[in-house]
């Protein structure tokens, strides 16, 4: 399908340097787009960076259409780390998950079950065969059920988005960062045609895409637009454990989860202590409960240092599902919005600068238009 009104556009504003962003950019910098990256700050170093960084669809079985768009997304980051070289971003090590009560483990066999049917590689081990062929430093029953999902990956996603857009400037793209987006001025026919920042400089342009992240909603009030947001927060702590990593992959382990994040440094995060950020937890409390949890799957990480902890606001779409794409009502405006970013910023950025280059929508983003959100 194409928009009757769509033209290749002259100039393309970027609006958010995460994963997304960095995909969106550096997709249209290769096709010749004239890009402009803006960014209030750093390009990786939002919610990019503070993320369990895991590239999956093994968690995204509600809906059909968003497994076989997260599967589209991993066998985009194959292609991408061929394209460009995994360098120090993309560790395609499988991922690990198990639990430690009936009724979870239960869940986990019949989810593992059905991705089997949906010819999504699944492998079922016990603790055992884990400690022995995967990961020995990890303490779990002999006996354990554990997933083993050979297929999926954790990314660098600071380290990827560097290598984006570092790309896609060597190819004239331009890098704007410190300054936020302060108004979005439209042509009578409601197409952008500046974007002002707040250091006071206003771009000229032909379309702007909406990768704010967390910020989105606030983006799209600047062309009268509405993207109704979930207010999620999640907090992510890094830990330092001197010259490796005592893991060697993303796992899920009961109550805590946690990935390598390059040599002697470790990610940990979960959904049970997020839980706790609206009770006026400190963030350092946090950081202690985390790795306390973690010390009991992996007891080296009882004397890792806490170097970092962040709470972040997840970008995510009212219903959960990424919105992506043209909105028909403003011309020349596009969402690139959604939880998930790392695994889905790579295809999302191939099918959204297709579709704003030509104007044709992919039937992959069916279920996900901007529009569905429209009065």
């Amino acid at each position: 399908m194409t928009y009757g009104s769509a033209r290749r556009p002259n100039r393309v504003a970027v609006i958010g340097v995460g994963i997304i962003g960095a995909s969106v950019g550096w997709n249209l910098s290769l096709q010749g787009a004239d890009v402009v990256f803006i960014d209030a700050g750093l390009p990786g170093e939002g919610v990019t960076n503070w993320s369990f960084s895991w590239v999956n669809a093994s968690n995204k079985t509600v809906r059909r259409s968003y497994f076989d768009l997260n599967v589209a997304g991993m066998a985009t980051y194959r292609e991408l780390a061929a394209a460009i070289g995994p360098d120090s971003w993309w560790y395609p090590n499988g991922h690990l998950r198990w639990a430690d009560d009936p009724a979870a483990e239960a869940k986990f066999l019949k989810t593992a079950e059905l991705l089997a049917g949906w010819d999504y590689r699944v492998v079922v081990c016990t603790g055992a065969e884990v400690r022995r062929r995967f990961e020995p430093a990890l303490t779990l029953p002999d006996d354990v059920p554990v997933l083993f999902y050979p297929d999926e990956a954790w990314v660098h996603g600071r380290h990827l988005v560097s290598r984006l857009v570092g790309l896609a400037v060597a190819s004239g793209a331009e890098l704007r960062t410190g300054a936020a987006v302060r108004d979005i001025v439209v042509r009578p026919d409601g197409r952008p045609e500046t974007v002002a920042l707040s250091d006071g400089s206003r771009l000229g342009v032909d379309a702007v895409v909406n990768a704010a992240g967390p910020h989105a909603s606030h983006v799209a009030e600047l062309v009268a637009r509405r993207l109704p947001m979930r207010r999620e927060a999640g907090v992510v702590t890094r830990l330092t454990c001197g010259q490796r990593a005592p893991v060697h992959r993303a796992l899920h382990a009961p109550h805590i989860e946690i990935r390598p994040d390059g040599a002697g440094s470790v990610v940990l995060h979960s959904r049970e202590i997020d839980a706790l950020i609206d009770t006026g937890q400190d963030p350092a409390e946090l950081a202690q409960m985390l790795r306390d949890s973690a010390r009991h799957v992996v007891p080296e990480l009882g004397n890792a240092r806490i170097a970092q902890t962040r709470v972040s606001n997840r970008p995510i779409p009212a219903d959960g599902f990424p919105s992506v794409g043209a909105l028909p009502s403003v011309p020349g405006y596009y969402e690139a919005v959604s939880h998930s970013g790392i695994t889905l910023g790579p295809v999302i950025g191939r099918l959204l600068a297709a579709e704003i280059l030509s104007g044709k929508r992919d039937e992959m983003l069916a279920d996900f238009r901007p529009e569905r959100f429209s009065p």
